[in-house]
């Protein structure tokens, strides 16, 4: 776990005046809605953008999304401070217009004390079936929170990350996810915590031994959705952006 000691740095931002000119301020971010933290986040440069990248949210509007009966999100989902956050339970899963089949995939999460949510790929549009789970969990304090295979950046239910890279909750995390079939790589916070293979041996064994059981041939090689999760628990997304491989 990482942890940032705000009291030394504020402390020793006092004791150099070229630190204290480059420092800002030291005070916790307004909270914009309980338990999620409102503060603001660079923009990505216009070079970072546009090398193949494309937004599915920049923190000006949800038109790229929409909930699984293709209607606008629900009221529930807010932009708030550039970061599309999920307010009260109701607002349901949301899923982008769009399907991908080899992709990288980047954001930045933030979940409430005690949170559980989910960020779903290669998700079918006939059902919303078939997606895979990139686990979003407050590590620290969620309820029964014993099994690998449920910790923050596991493939949900049958691969556990092999680094801890999580920042507690309340903390933004940074997640990537590249799918280069039949290879997935689940990164967290810069680190490389996750790699396997769909269709292995290994795979198999796994998936039908898992909550996805008999559908274990879930996350061909066909295109499919990204789909961001209403577990229920407050959680913020920003800096959603993809590119095709």
């Amino acid at each position: 776990m990482i942890r940032v000691n705000s009291g030394a740095f504020c402390r020793t931002a006092a004791i150099s005046l070229l630190l204290l000119a480059a420092v800002t301020g030291c005070k916790p971010a307004p909270t914009t809605s309980e338990g999620i933290s409102g503060a603001a986040t660079p923009d990505k440069t216009t070079a970072e953008v546009s090398a193949g990248w494309q937004w599915l949210f920049s923190g000006e509007s949800a038109e790229g999304w929409t909930d699984k009966s293709g209607k606008p999100i629900g009221e529930q989902w807010q932009i708030i401070d550039k970061a599309l956050v999920l307010t009260a339970a109701g607002g349901g899963d949301i899923v982008s217009k769009q399907s991908f089949t080899d992709f990288e995939l980047e954001l930045e999460w933030q979940i409430a004390a005690s949170g559980n949510s989910g960020i779903f790929y290669k998700v079918n549009s006939e059902g919303w079936s078939g997606g895979l789970e990139y686990q979003l969990l407050d590590d620290d304090n969620y309820p029964g929170h014993d099994n690998p295979i449920h910790f923050t950046a596991s493939l949900f239910d049958i691969y556990a990350p092999q680094v801890d890279a999580h920042l507690p909750a309340g903390s933004w995390n940074h997640t990537r996810i590249v799918v280069r079939h039949p290879q997935v790589e689940h990164w967290l916070n810069g680190k490389l915590v996750l790699q396997f293979e769909l269709g292995s041996a290994d795979w198999q064994q796994r998936a039908a031994n898992s909550n996805f059981a008999p559908k274990h041939d879930i996350a061909t090689a066909e295109p499919g959705h990204i789909m961001l999760q209403d577990h229920n628990d407050k959680i913020a997304f920003r800096q959603i952006r993809i590119r095709a491989l």
